[in-house]
């Protein structure tokens, strides 16, 4: 249950007032998400240590492999020679407690003799789920679990997709004006969008693992998909070719970032093919066919094998319609930009009627002039 005692200064900068356990289990996950882009296919954690009201030290996981965000908060204490016996410690996700990249955090949670661990939701991962807790509670620390839990769960939204499904989370991104037009007849689509929009989505692209576009899109803007715009971790660039005949020249497949390519295709590379994508680093991924269209689940559930969490689809019109068709798509990002184009090309395919089986959750943000509509599937 969650404890109803509230500081004094337990308010965020919209005066929204917290519990004690709340408002540490927030600050966890503002510290948690200093870590997108660097850690998948782990979770995003952060840790907070208190004792007797005062913060000793924070620490969040920063990148794969290295130490996890329990192992940061407690090491930052001791640094500071601050003693974190006796002290509680607020994490959004149960710590692990079986060895992988690093030694497990409950050990190091019971070895510093912490007396009490504040957890926002239990980890899904069959590896952790509940084990973690029930290894703190028999070395005889108290374990609380369960504040603000959806927003935990939002957090780690492409890790709890992945770990249930093997699939990555998937978002179509669109940009379209108010008639919904993503492209003048001739395909230019560029500067729909705001600069803010724009920035934006580069943002967007640090965060996510890969993004993914169909071969029409590569052929008509030979886009380069890194991240320019802001600062961050350029994500691996997919992109669906049925038929294997890729244009060397184009960005995705000759500039500097090749090794974070990948093709996804029906075919197998031939000789000439298979030379040119080892010197390159390109990444050749076979899927199998349905409908004579790549079976995208399957595409999908090898992507999850590489330790994809996370797609952001910056398709044309027929990929996101495919998306969707399949019923594949978590989330829909469309930026709607204040302009008319009159005839053009429409974001989705209007042939293909598709259901969405599940209501929609609607939120709106203004982006500089345009309108980003965010909407859960």
């Amino acid at each position: 249950m969650i404890s109803k005692k509230k500081a004094p200064n337990h308010v965020d900068n919209n005066n929204q007032e917290y519990s004690t356990d709340e408002y540490y289990i927030k600050r966890c996950l503002e510290l948690a998400v200093k870590g997108y882009g660097y850690v998948s296919p782990n979770p995003l954690v952060g840790c907070v240590i208190v004792k007797k009201g005062n913060v000793l030290s924070e620490g969040y996981h920063k990148e794969f492999g290295s130490n996890h965000a329990e192992v940061n908060a407690i090491n930052s204490a001791l640094s500071k020679k601050k003693d974190v016996k006796g002290s509680t410690m607020y994490v959004n996700l149960e710590p692990c407690s079986h060895f992988g990249k690093t030694p497990p955090c409950t050990d190091k949670i019971i070895e510093s003799k912490i007396r009490e661990v504040v957890i926002g939701t239990i980890d899904p991962n069959p590896r952790v789920k509940g084990k973690g807790a029930a290894k703190l509670k028999k070395a005889g620390i108290k374990v609380r679990t369960g504040f603000l839990e959806q927003e935990c769960k939002e957090v780690n939204k492409f890790y709890f997709k992945h770990i249930k499904t093997g699939l990555p989370y998937i978002t179509i991104k669109l940009a379209q004006t108010i008639d919904g037009k993503i492209a003048d007849m001739e395909g230019n689509s560029k500067w729909i969008s705001s600069p803010e929009s724009r920035k934006f989505v580069h943002e967007l692209r640090s965060k996510y693992d890969a993004v993914l576009i169909g071969k029409n899109t590569l052929e008509k803007d030979d886009p380069e998909l890194t991240v320019r715009h802001v600062q961050g971790r350029n994500p691996y660039r997919a992109v669906i070719d049925k038929n294997l005949t890729p244009d060397l020249n184009k960005k995705l497949f000759s500039d500097g970032y090749t090794d974070r390519t990948i093709i996804i295709s029906s075919e197998v590379a031939d000789a000439f093919l298979e030379k040119i994508f080892l010197e390159r680093k390109i990444k050749l991924l076979t899927a199998k066919l349905k409908d004579d269209n790549i079976d995208l689940k399957d595409a999908l559930k090898k992507m999850g094998k590489l330790g994809i969490n996370s797609i952001l689809v910056e398709g044309g019109a027929y990929t996101c319609t495919e998306f969707l068709k399949q019923k594949l798509v978590d989330e829909l990002l469309i930026f709607m930009s204040p302009k008319l184009m009159g005839k053009g090309l429409s974001s989705f395919i209007p042939e293909n009627q598709m259901e969405l089986s599940r209501k929609p959750v609607i939120e709106s943000i203004n982006m500089g002039n345009d309108v980003l509509i965010k909407i859960k599937l």
